[in-house]
């Protein structure tokens, strides 16, 4: 069982990010923390990662990984999964990206009949593809009555089209259900806005693509966390020296700048804390919060891995849904949980906020340079 620095038992909370079949690493990540003896009080997600934690809360924990292995099997076509040489790789992921784009993802989500350029106003013509398969799939695979039941809580976040605000819902303060998830992972222009009461919502993923943030703000006063979060974008990455490198490592800094600009921030409201309560002289200005959400007291340790891109990727790998890349993401997911587990990082002693980040057998810890001494 799982003790925090303080030595009591925390909330132990599973942080799924956004990035399409990428996802897939999540499968492996969760069975490792399951094989760990690590059950999730809390899952939180954005995008694949919500649809992915909903299926984890929507079920007992005894049927979870059965469960999200029957999602991923559902949104992926029947294949005879071989090795291949990395050249090879590359041009079979593109067979198989190109026909997502061309025919979408069985049970996921569909082309639309008329391309929306030419569709009249309205909801046919502000996406390419229709999301109403992943409803249904949802619906399925997930009970949301088990979840309202706040078994094991969940909070997704969405983007409020309107006014463009990242809004979290969470099973603990109202009811959700498949929308709520699929509402998390709309993603413009190729899925359309899913409404929720009066309001439409895209993928929370167009303003943070990790809901770490709101994890914490939801969280207790003085409920001490345990945080695996699980990253499918690295922000650092060699020198590109083709066009589809270009395109790929773009596509990487841009969902996973913001992740680490969070845990910066996160760090610093931490920090923050420390001080007003143990040095309070030492703040002398008016636009310094008198109280932060992050409020000193709270022992909080993010685990954090990331996933590291296969040989022979491509620019829209996160649209490549093949049996091949969904084993071999997951087993890397499961490699690396595994790792960061083996290490226990969470029992160290320290200050601040500790982040401790693992990466393919490389260990850092983002909390040093803003740790209070």
């Amino acid at each position: 069982m799982a003790t925090t620095r303080s030595k009591k038992k925390p909330t132990v909370c599973l942080v799924l990010q956004g990035g399409g079949a990428l996802g897939a690493y999540h499968i492996g990540a969760y069975q490792a923390l399951e094989e760990a003896g690590f059950t999730p009080d809390w899952f939180a997600g954005i995008s694949i990662g919500a649809l992915n934690s909903a299926i984890l809360a929507g079920n007992k924990p005894e049927e979870r990984l059965q469960k999200l292995e029957q999602f991923w099997n559902r949104i992926s076509r029947p294949e005879t999964d071989f090795p291949m040489p990395d050249n090879m790789a590359m041009a079979y992921n593109t067979y198989s990206a190109s026909q997502a784009l061309m025919f979408g993802q069985p049970d996921f989500f569909v082309p639309r009949p008329l391309n929306p350029w030419l569709a009249p106003a309205g909801e046919a013509a502000t996406s390419f593809y229709d999301t109403s398969p992943l409803l249904t799939t949802l619906a399925e695979l997930a009970d949301f009555d088990l979840i309202n039941q706040n078994k094991a809580r969940l909070t997704v976040g969405a983007t409020r089209v309107t006014d463009g605000e990242l809004v979290f819902f969470d099973s603990k303060t109202e009811d959700l259900g498949p929308e709520h998830a699929v509402a998390s992972g709309s993603l413009p222009p190729g899925f359309p806005a899913t409404k929720i009461d009066e309001d439409h919502y895209w993928d929370g993923g167009v303003v943070s693509n990790t809901p770490v943030n709101g994890l914490l703000d939801l969280a207790g006063p003085s409920e001490d966390l345990l945080i695996f979060m699980v990253d499918l974008w690295d922000s650092k990455g060699p020198l590109p020296q083709t066009m589809s490198e270009v395109l790929w490592r773009e596509k990487e800094i841009r969902y996973a700048s913001r992740t680490s600009e969070h845990i910066e921030a996160l760090m610093a409201k931490r920090n923050l804390d420390y001080v007003l309560a143990t040095h309070p002289e030492l703040v002398d200005s008016e636009q310094a919060p008198k109280t932060t959400k992050l409020r000193s007291g709270r022992k909080v340790d993010i685990v954090h891995i990331t996933f590291e891109p296969l040989k022979g990727h491509i620019p829209l790998s996160d649209a490549e849904f093949s049996r091949r890349s969904i084993r071999l993401r997951r087993e890397c997911g499961y490699e690396d949980m595994k790792q960061a587990l083996a290490e226990s990082p969470w029992t160290q002693q320290n200050e601040g906020l500790p982040c401790h980040y693992y990466k393919r057998g490389c260990e850092g810890h983002w909390d040093d340079a803003q740790k209070l001494e």
